[in-house]
């Protein structure tokens, strides 16, 4: 079987295990945040966090809730770190320094899992599992809350309430997130991750020199890094690595596992607004950018340009040869079509265009289908923008779902869609115009260039992946990109929360015969086009700069 096969066929059974459980996984997570029933577990934990479950909350006081639980979460995280060289597991690793504590913490706070650091020689075992681990499940219900709220305002009327934060946040992880991911880290491990508390050992003679290596609770990790799309790998090299991913079963696995819920949420969305046309309406759009980009990406990383290439029957360099160029391809465009940031090979060492591809890929928004409940609400943003865009066209006021989309609903829309491109290149164009910052570059010229912007797009999208090149454990760059993280990950929240309060407080409009029908093909191209066009538009002369440049020279 040539490569190239092996490639179409391994993204076939992908797409044919999500749409498996697409329709039941959808509809539970709809059961979960519309039911009323508490479990006991869950009533145990509001009584000792002092919430009310019951009570509704309007916008503002849903957004405190966020904001408040993220804070702590950050201090308790950047604590944990400064305090572990006295802390019992933690492998005799000294406590990490301030920059890089306030970096780590704020990245897997917000669901970005930037790593400035290799996991396997900084992190001891406490840090790990208490910190890390817990992150990657409640930062990935934070994002997951959110979009519930945003299609709580579609489905409500002639009322500010969203819900409750504490409820949805609880929820998500008990009943969604912890399953999903014990099913997983059992797989995982019956497949060769390893599962453990161990110390540090050596394990053999290399070059005249020993090779070392530290166990600890991986499975489990990667289950939930994958699921809630977190990305932090317990390993420098992540996916890469066969302590946790030993075979090509389970790099599809994890792919899988990355996509699931994201994919899962339009479902979850069309049974909560009442419609679930409009549910495969947004599926569809999401389905279409992330096939149109797998097939470009396979396509520049199988092209037979030059002996090198055409002998190893693709661009090798970088990739992890038990998966090849398909299955890397694969892996790279879903993990920042998603906000996971997980690799399994090095995106620096991609072709010029297939570097490009990735970050386009996060430059879209990560939309398609996104990252867990981030996913979902940018692209329910997008489809606001489209609608307005139609309405302009034809004459009409616009409206979605039953909702006019007025100068208030477009004004927060348009503040969302612009605050992360200004993130990404305030940062980019800093990082590149100070004297100390670009000395961090491992390459000059375009690819030099290419580092630095992947970073603060990938920081500013909460990915988290990395270009593979890039010295990022420095003051300054642990700063900047934990600031943007801060900002990409909240500020959009704000814009998201106060547009559903808009939305709920409205009156539903009937549909007449003029109304655009936003469950169907001609709405889902317009939303395909609009997002190309917007994304094309904001980033095009970074692009230039860096992988186009790149690209089109070699």
């Amino acid at each position: 079987m040539g490569p190239v096969l092996a490639g179409v066929l391994q993204l076939l059974a992908l797409i044919g295990a999500l749409a498996l459980v697409y329709v039941p996984v959808g509809n539970y997570m709809a059961r979960v945040y519309s039911s009323s029933r508490h479990l006991r577990v869950e009533k145990w934990i509001y009584k000792g966090i002092g919430a009310d479950p019951d009570a509704e909350m309007t916008w503002p006081a849903y957004l405190r809730g966020v904001l408040a639980f993220s804070a702590v979460s950050v201090l308790f995280l950047y604590l944990l770190q400064r305090l572990q060289g006295v802390l019992p597991g933690s492998l005799h690793f000294s406590s990490v320094n301030p920059a890089q504590s306030f970096n780590t913490a704020v990245s897997f706070v917000t669901n970005t899992n930037w790593q400035s650091y290799s996991g396997e020689q900084t992190m001891g075992h406490v840090v790990q599992t208490a910190g890390l681990a817990v992150q990657n499940f409640v930062s990935a219900a934070v994002g997951m809350a959110v979009a519930v709220a945003l299609v709580r305002g579609f489905a409500r009327s002639r009322t500010g309430e969203l819900g409750n934060f504490w409820s949805d946040l609880v929820r998500g992880t008990l009943r969604i997130l912890v399953p999903m991911s014990v099913v997983a880290a059992v797989i995982l491990v019956a497949c060769g991750a390893i599962q453990n508390f161990s110390g540090i050992h050596e394990v053999g003679q290399f070059m005249g020199g020993s090779q070392q290596w530290n166990g600890g609770a991986v499975a489990s990790q990667e289950a939930i890094k994958e699921i809630g799309t977190n990305g932090g790998g317990y390993f420098n090299a992540n996916s890469a690595h066969p302590f946790e991913n030993p075979t090509p079963f389970t790099n599809l696995l994890e792919i899988f596992l990355l996509l699931v819920i994201p994919f899962a949420l339009t479902r979850t969305f069309g049974v909560m607004v009442g419609n679930v046309k409009q549910g495969y309406a947004i599926l569809a759009t999401m389905f279409t950018i992330w096939l149109g980009f797998t097939a470009l990406m396979m396509w520049t990383e199988f092209a037979h340009h030059g002996p090198a290439l055409q002998a190893a029957g693709g661009a090798m360099e970088g990739k992890e040869t038990r998966f090849g160029v398909g299955a890397s391809s694969i892996f790279a465009v879903s993990t920042t079509l998603t906000s996971t940031g997980a690799v399994n090979s090095f995106h620096s060492s991609f072709t010029g265009l297939g570097g490009g591809i990735t970050m386009l890929s996060m430059m879209l928004g990560e939309i398609a289908p996104g990252g867990t409940g981030s996913g979902l609400y940018g692209m329910l943003i997008m489809a606001v923008i489209a609608v307005f865009i139609a309405g302009l066209m034809v004459g009409r006021t616009p409206e979605y779902l039953g909702k006019k989309i007025g100068g208030r609903e477009m004004k927060l829309a348009a503040c969302y869609i612009l605050i992360t491109p200004a993130l990404v290149l305030v940062f980019t164009a800093a990082s590149m115009a100070l004297p100390t910052p670009p000395h961090s570059m491992l390459n000059s010229g375009a690819h030099g260039f290419s580092e630095v912007l992947y970073a603060f797009t990938s920081a500013s999208n909460n990915n988290g992946s990395a270009f593979a090149g890039l010295n990022a454990n420095t003051d300054w760059y642990n700063t900047m990109t934990g600031l943007a993280m801060l900002l990409g990950r909240f500020l959009p929240m704000v814009f998201v929360l106060a547009l559903a309060g808009s939305l709920a407080e409205q009156k539903p409009v009937p549909v007449t015969a003029g109304t655009l029908r936003t469950e169907k093909p001609l709405f889902t191209g317009l939303l395909v086009g609009a997002i190309l066009i917007i994304t094309g538009l904001t980033y095009f002369p970074a692009l230039a700069l860096g992988p186009l440049a790149e690209g089109l020279a070699s």
